[in-house]
């Protein structure tokens, strides 16, 4: 078994050859591989073994050009564009609040009236937001991904935190914000911030999992 799992390594590890991550990739797949010979120990022969590894895991060479492929994914782009998601999620909902009390348009107030009944609804869907960024860094990035994604979520917090501060010192009017501005909604919001990091993270390991 033992033999095995050095072969596929060894041959992974030649396949990966300057792979920046190359380390941290060959560790994770170690693991893998240990969980899969104690799952199967009893009743695998050597043969249906590699066969297993092959089927679970894929060939190395195989692994190696996927990993390789996804080094072509520029990190850069990926953080630019959640950023950018995340300015349109508050652009949008900040021209919603300035037209809805600017203009009285009853179409609008309709809108505004659902939206503003469904507060716990909305902050679950960002939640999924933060979620899917660690999630797909996660996958797209593997080890490597974790100070993009701590870069990225710092540098998309900034819009939240402007209006956090714009609120608080009422440079915004609070009535603007009627109904949702109650101490238990303000509350709320901190906590949810507070726990969108470890949310990204979770996602971010799920995605490097999915990403083996």
């Amino acid at each position: 078994m033992e033999q095995l799992k050095n072969k596929f390594l060894n041959e992974l590890s030649q396949e990966l050859g300057t792979h920046k991550d190359k380390e941290n990739i060959l560790r994770e797949y170690e693991t893998h591989i240990d969980e899969i010979i104690l799952e199967s120990f009893e009743d695998t022969a050597h043969g249906k073994l590699e066969d297993l590894l092959f089927a679970r895991l894929g060939r190395p060479e195989e692994l190696a050009a996927a990993w390789k492929e996804e080094l072509s994914v520029t990190p850069s782009n990926m953080k630019w564009l959640f950023i950018l998601l995340n300015i349109i999620f508050f652009a949008g909902g900040s021209f919603l609040t300035l037209i809805h009390n600017l203009y009285q348009w009853s179409w609008l107030t309709s809108i505004w009236n659902h939206l503003t009944s469904i507060p716990t609804l909305i902050a679950f869907l960002y939640m999924f937001f933060w979620a899917l960024l660690g999630y797909e860094i996660g996958k797209g990035f593997g080890h490597g991904g974790r100070k993009l994604l701590r870069k990225t979520f710092l540098l998309s917090l900034i819009p939240n935190l402007i209006l956090m501060t714009l609120t608080v010192f009422e440079i915004i009017p609070h009535s603007w914000f009627a109904p949702l501005l109650t101490k238990t909604f303000i509350i709320a919001c901190i906590i949810f911030t507070i726990f969108l990091y470890p949310i990204s993270m979770l996602g971010y390991r799920w995605g490097r999992k999915a990403s083996i």
